[in-house]
């Protein structure tokens, strides 16, 4: 399980091609290796990879074809940066809101207002994902535990502060780029489990 405050940003320092997969290694923030071991769980803009190798900051993670179809970490290169977080451990602060690591899809920003103290971002999603983002409901955006702020049609905005803009890739990110997402898990369940009773009600 995963929180959604990201702990830092890794640098992507090499990428092994594999028949079936891809091996990427990063360099994770100072500190941030401390206690990590191989077969351990890391966030990487949201998605969940296991830890294979460790050489002090050097971490590799296996990416499976499908991992790299399906989330933005296909299109990364050496020089690439990820947004990081390990694991949540027992008795840990829930500082965002509770994620998986599964990514549902990908959304593509398409417009930026930017203002003086702060930033809000909005994205193009899924039409069928578009039953489990309301408006001040949680998504996670590469990882970052954010708060809807509007939803229109197929699009919805989130308000970024300048400490989330300087600590995650949301402050690189423009028009066109495309963003992992997970949406808020508790939502999904509550959602899916009206549907099916209403779906029965209605047989």
């Amino acid at each position: 399980m995963f929180t959604g405050i990201v702990q830092g940003m890794a640098e992507v320092v090499a990428i092994e091609e594999r028949p079936e997969f891809r091996t990427h290694q990063v360099r994770l923030p100072l500190g941030l290796e401390q206690g990590l071991e191989t077969g351990a769980s890391v966030a990487h803009n949201g998605c969940c990879l296991t830890v294979t190798a460790l050489e002090g900051q050097l971490a590799s993670f296996d990416l499976m074809r499908e991992t790299l179809r399906l989330t933005n970490l296909g299109e990364l290169k050496v020089g690439s940066r990820v947004n990081i977080e390990r694991a949540a451990r027992f008795g840990d602060e829930i500082g965002g809101h509770s994620m998986s690591g599964h990514v549902m899809a990908m959304v593509t920003l398409d417009a930026i207002e930017a203002t003086a103290d702060n930033r809000r971002i909005w994205f193009q999603a899924p039409a069928e994902l578009m039953r489990f983002l309301f408006d001040k409901g949680y998504v996670g955006l590469d990882g970052v535990s954010l708060t809807i702020g509007e939803v229109q049609g197929t699009r919805f905005c989130v308000n970024l502060i300048p400490e989330t803009l300087e600590r995650t890739l949301m402050g690189e990110r423009a028009v066109g780029d495309r963003v992992n997402l997970e949406v808020d898990p508790q939502t999904q369940a509550i959602v899916e489990t009206v549907e099916r009773v209403m779906a029965s009600r209605l047989a």
